[in-house]
């Protein structure tokens, strides 16, 4: 479990097919403090460490299934990634309950200067039958953020300034693929409407 609150942005130094896996090498301070078998949210999906390279480098394996609902296909060396350890029991959860499991991605759509803030707009696919609601939770890229303007298909996100600088939400523009975890309460919710 995580909280959508990023602790760093890594550097993707290294990309390894292996069969329909992906070895993705991160550059990160968190390496010194991680063991083999932790579970860290890269850019929101739940990966296990499965080497140390340095103490400052460690590896991550991305089999099919993530690679396919995630953006993680679309890393190149020298790509920034957000980072979060799982959260301790008994720590304060200041985003919201974060399964680290990607449900799809979308397409931002839109970037808007909010004279101090920045708005970002998404579309993602209605018919996976995940939803938003309006000042609900979602988590873009693992970033635990309040939805807006939530639609059928599409809704929007205001970014601090803070945000902006310490996720890879500054790299995010019109036509990036992002990954997407819609609020699990409201994941059984629909699920329980649809039966």
């Amino acid at each position: 479990m995580f909280t959508g609150i990023i602790e760093e942005i890594g550097l993707v130094t290294a990309l390894q097919n292996d069969k329909n896996n992906l070895h993705i090498t991160i550059k990160s301070n968190l390496a010194k403090d991680l063991k083999v078998d932790q579970s860290i949210s890269h850019n929101g999906v739940c990966l296990t460490v499965v080497s140390l390279k340095s103490s400052n480098n460690y590896m991550v394996t991305a089999i099919k299934e993530t690679l396919d609902k995630s953006n993680l296909k679309h890393l190149v060396v020298g790509a920034a990634i957000n980072l979060e350890r799982a959260m301790k029991l008994g720590e304060r959860l200041d985003g919201h309950i974060v399964q680290g499991h990607v449900d799809q991605t979308a397409i931002c759509t839109d970037v808007n200067n909010a004279d101090g803030s920045f708005i970002f707009t998404f579309d993602y696919d209605a018919a996976k039958n995940n939803i938003t609601i309006e000042k609900g939770s979602v988590t873009i890229n693992g970033v635990s953020l309040t939805v807006v303007n939530s639609k059928k298909n599409s809704f929007s996100v205001a970014i601090i300034p803070y945000t902006l600088e310490h996720t890879n939400f500054k790299s995010i523009k019109k036509g990036s693929v992002v990954n997407l975890e819609f609020d699990v309460i409201g994941k059984y919710v629909a699920k329980l409407l649809r039966q």
